[in-house]
């Protein structure tokens, strides 16, 4: 277990900036400190209060046990503070809460995994989670893949975060498209373990980088026959993604498994990508209904020309759904797609105009990240 730094409200010197425990009973503050480490967080264990005022500014997050809370309740008012109840029964906590300026009044061990993605948060230094745009096909072939790639790379190009996922086993894998199959870091098979929580920093410190797009990580799948992962994984790993903010990617296929459906379920936004043909549109409509069931916010990508002209504005309309835009043939495109060479890597090409246009529209002005991934 990670060692609290432990005092009696003494000073002296700067402190570190996690959390502060604040509490004299023995065993709520051995619950504490145990969630504080299972977060990887090192805490400030204080049993006399009130603390220094530097301490109790300066935490990213402020944990008051209710034996405490009369003592502390002067303080200055600031955010982050919970306080740690003792007796369900016991009215009056509420009205301590509200001296002390207490955002949440929690008991444990009911409240424990609450507690713990609060802390982990704080630890992380979370922000505004990532706009996460789901991408399939409205039929095979129709070129889903290739988008989410492109969509990843506009982003990265840009400064952003961007982790691009693959959630289609029988997709070939987006690291070959981005041309870093051969990069080193974890693939799915690496992760479809996982549960809980997802420690969001070490997960993009694990992940494949591409050196050619510094802030762009993909996760996709080995060589290997894992066909497949549970969607506690799922939820895991964009849930770790989307804390970081910028942009999550997700290649999700046609048919739903039960891991495609929690990646919808934690998107924002989903982009149908349908060529411009009636049999295309046919089957596109019935994705277009499974998709519905889990998002609400589903759009038309449609792919021109088609071979009788069908016009884009008519196919979004038939399938019901607002057009996010139209993919115009791009030159050259296949032979970049086998040579390894990044979808939308050309800057004027018609895939970079349309993820430049379309990122415009859903993502709100954020400071670039420099360089490195994350």
């Amino acid at each position: 277990m990670t060692k609290p730094v432990t005092d009696h409200a003494t000073t002296g010197g700067p402190e570190p900036a996690g959390p502060l425990v604040l509490t004299g009973d023995d065993g709520l503050a051995e619950q504490l400190l145990r969630i504080c480490a299972a977060a990887g967080t090192e805490p400030r264990l204080i049993r006399g209060a009130p603390p220094p005022r530097e301490l109790w500014e300066g935490a990213s997050l402020v944990l008051v046990g209710d034996d405490r809370s009369g003592q502390c309740a002067g303080l200055p008012r600031r955010p982050g503070v919970l306080l740690l109840g003792t007796d369900l029964d016991d009215a009056g906590v509420w009205v301590r809460a509200v001296q002390l300026g207490a955002e949440h009044v929690l008991f444990l061990p009911d409240a424990e995994a609450w507690l713990l993605d609060r802390v982990a948060d704080a630890a992380e230094g979370v922000g505004a989670p990532a706009r996460t745009v789901a991408v399939l096909g409205g039929r095979g072939g129709a070129g889903a893949s290739t988008l989410a790639c492109a969509l990843a790379v506009t982003a990265a190009r840009r400064g952003l975060r961007t982790v691009l996922v693959d959630g289609d086993p029988l997709g070939g894998g987006l690291d070959i498209l981005l041309g870093g199959e051969t990069a080193a870091g974890l693939r799915w098979p690496d992760l479809a373990g996982s549960r809980g929580r997802v420690n969001g920093a070490e997960l993009a410190r694990a992940l494949p980088a591409l050196k050619r797009l510094g802030t762009l990580s993909c996760l996709s799948w080995d060589r290997g026959d894992t066909l497949a992962v549970p969607p506690e994984a799922m939820r895991s790993v964009l849930a770790a993604a989307r804390r970081r903010g910028g942009l999550v990617v997700v290649d999700v296929p046609r048919r739903l498994d039960p891991a495609a459906g929690q990646a919808l379920e934690q998107s924002d936004t989903a982009l149908l990508v349908v060529p411009a043909e009636l049999r295309a549109v046919a089957a596109a409509d019935r994705v277009a209904a499974s998709v519905r069931m889990r998002l609400d916010d589903v759009r038309a990508v449609v792919r021109s020309p088609g071979p009788l002209g069908l016009p884009a504005h008519r196919v979004a309309r038939g399938l019901r759904m607002q057009l996010a835009g139209v993919l115009e043939p791009e030159p050259g495109l296949a032979v970049d797609l086998e040579q390894g060479v990044p979808p939308g890597i050309r800057e004027g090409g018609p895939l970079a105009r349309f993820c430049g246009a379309f990122l415009d529209e859903v993502l709100p002005p954020v400071p670039a990240v420099e360089g490195g991934v994350f």
